[in-house]
């Protein structure tokens, strides 16, 4: 899982043309991009673009937030079309998991769906109070599969006048994301990193991807089908990192008793396997366990 393309759930034009690319999942949106008085047709219409499902993209819905009273209505009603996954936008922290993931339950259940087949990625810092509970998410829900770190709602959250400058994050924005990539790490799920939104720029979307990669984000969140590509490639390894990753692999495989081994005049040990495992996408959002 590279890239997480975020499509209007009101628009069945602009899914068709997201479904022609290749983004690894498809983010159909109930929250943000539908105002409130399109929000009960958008349901519907989300319902079909998930019935319809046109390629392998992975299909997740972003729910409204837990604070607006729609969650629900929103799940009962898109569940039906059996999504990979729901994005919850302004997560504060594990219970909101937890009551999310009671609720998919019975709504599963309901549709003939194996409990806890439905994932759950959580955007995770988009109000200031939200910072103070990515401890929280470790061990919340086997659902759990990513944490996402988001920009735009925080900079209203904490009243500022700008996010960044000449391309960078200002500290607030930096602390969060890191935050964010640890949390995610501490509590063994995919972090995500962030929607670029100077759309005709790509090559600073390149930039910002590399490094995210760099750091150890596994996936990128995007609002723009151009981006998609740049987002794949950037995240795709060296084949110098490749050819590391797998001699990694094949040294563990041939050594299965050891904790540390010698390769290259170098110690390796199982961090090195860990990484060499996440190099060649042995590790990334999968299906929990029911």
């Amino acid at each position: 899982m590279r890239s997480m393309l975020f499509v209007p759930g009101d628009s069945p034009r602009k899914f068709e043309k997201a479904s022609e690319g290749k983004a690894d999942a498809l983010i159909i949106d109930l929250e943000d991009s539908v105002v409130t008085e399109k929000k009960p047709e958008a349901r519907g219409l989300t319902l079909a673009m998930l019935k319809g499902r046109p390629g392998p993209h992975q299909l997740y819905v972003r729910v409204n937030a837990l604070d607006t009273g729609l969650t629900l209505t929103d799940l009962a009603a898109v569940m039906p079309g059996k999504p990979d996954g729901i994005v919850l936008p302004k997560s504060q922290g594990g219970d909101d998991v937890r009551q999310v993931a009671t609720w998919l339950e019975a709504l599963e259940a309901a549709a003939g769906i194996t409990v806890g087949a439905t994932r759950i990625v959580c955007v995770a810092t988009e109000t200031a109070s939200s910072i103070f509970g990515l401890g929280s998410y470790k061990g919340c829900s086997p659902r759990l599969a990513g944490l996402m770190w988001g920009a735009e709602d925080l900079s209203a959250s904490l009243g500022a006048t700008e996010k960044a400058a000449g391309g960078v994050f200002h500290s607030p924005y930096r602390l969060a994301r890191d935050l964010c990539l640890m949390a995610a790490a501490a509590a063994e799920v995919a972090p995500i990193d962030t929607v670029y939104t100077d759309i005709d720029n790509l090559a600073g979307l390149e930039q910002e991807t590399r490094a995210a990669r760099r750091d150890g984000f596994s996936a990128k969140a995007l609002i723009h089908p151009k981006h998609v590509d740049v987002v794949n490639a950037a995240f795709e390894p060296t084949e110098a990192e490749r050819t590391w990753a797998e001699k990694v692999i094949a040294a563990f495989a041939s050594n299965p008793n050891s904790g540390t081994l010698r390769l290259d005049g170098q110690m390796i040990d199982k961090p090195h396997l860990r990484a060499a495992k996440k190099i060649i996408g042995q590790t990334q959002i999968g299906t929990p366990p029911p």
